[in-house]
């Protein structure tokens, strides 16, 4: 019997026959698709965190994942990047089943979280050459590679400071530099911006811009809807654990002119909309 009868939610995983079919049906879609998932569900108790989550990212795509905070929008990317088993449902990253074969998904992956445990007694230089290391990549490569991310990111005279002496910036700059070492096929971003200064935004953007003219497919979650607008080239919003709205924003502004006549719509208006957020007066009485 199902945890939540009334809403049908907690489904039991594909197995047998039906996991082969699955299974199968996505190899043939690797190739077009970097990230898919099907009808994936995550429960705390009786919270439904996410709700039968179908998403195709397409390789090469730069995907924006939006919503507010409590959607989904962590819980669904750990589930991805193995740092959370699924209640229910398929996740493959490059073809990869990531609960299946997690070693093998994983070395297609690059991931940042939100919530960064580094290994804070290395330094910077160290922390980045023991990713490399651990990622498999050629010491001579390893080495040119850290070298040249130090540079980028603007942390040549902080390299040999250990992390823990970091700021929140110089940590999230140094967590992506690990992240992408060994040039994944996949890049997971949860929060990137978070903390950076203008200078370092910038740099991490024109970063991830080039990783994606490579070839890289970048999953990628925040709250500033500028930076999406910048940079994603399609988007999906999930609210309350279900994918509410996905495509390109001219696509859901189209859909947003669709419903309130408004051809100039911002993302974040169109995300306000989608989630049916008000515009009720916020003010504090005692402020009055």
């Amino acid at each position: 019997m199902s945890m939540f009868p009334e809403q049908n939610i907690a489904q039991p995983a594909l197995d047998g026959q039906a996991f082969s079919t699955a299974s199968q049906q996505f190899r043939q879609q690797a190739p077009a698709y970097a990230v898919i998932t099907r009808d994936l569900v995550q429960t705390f108790s009786s919270k439904i965190a996410v709700n039968h989550l179908n998403l195709a990212v397409r390789s090469g795509e730069f995907f924006g994942f939006l919503g507010p905070n409590g959607a989904g929008k962590s819980t669904t990317i750990k589930m991805l990047t193995g740092l959370l088993r699924p209640t229910s449902g398929l996740a493959y990253v490059g073809g990869i089943d990531v609960w299946r074969e997690p070693l093998r998904a994983r070395q297609l992956m690059g991931v940042l979280p939100e919530y960064l445990n580094l290994y804070e007694r290395l330094s910077g230089r160290e922390f980045i050459t023991f990713a490399g290391h651990m990622y498999g990549v050629a010491n001579a490569d390893i080495k040119q590679r850290t070298e040249e991310m130090l540079s980028v990111f603007g942390l040549q005279s902080d390299a040999d400071k250990m992390v823990v002496d970091y700021s929140v910036g110089m940590r999230k700059k140094i967590a992506l530099a690990a992240a992408i070492i060994h040039r994944p096929q996949v890049l997971f971003l949860d929060e990137p911006f978070e903390g950076i200064d203008p200078v370092s935004s910038r740099v991490i953007r024109d970063i991830l811009h080039e990783l994606t003219q490579r070839g890289t497919t970048i999953f990628f979650s925040s709250h500033i809807m500028e930076v999406v607008e910048r940079l994603c080239t399609r988007v999906g919003i999930i609210n309350q654990g279900v994918l509410v709205a996905e495509g390109s924003i001219p696509e859901l502004r189209q859909r947003a002119s669709r419903s309130s006549g408004d051809n100039d719509a911002s993302l974040e208006d169109i995300f306000l909309n989608l989630i049916g957020a008000t515009n009720e007066n916020h003010n504090l009485s005692w402020l009055e």
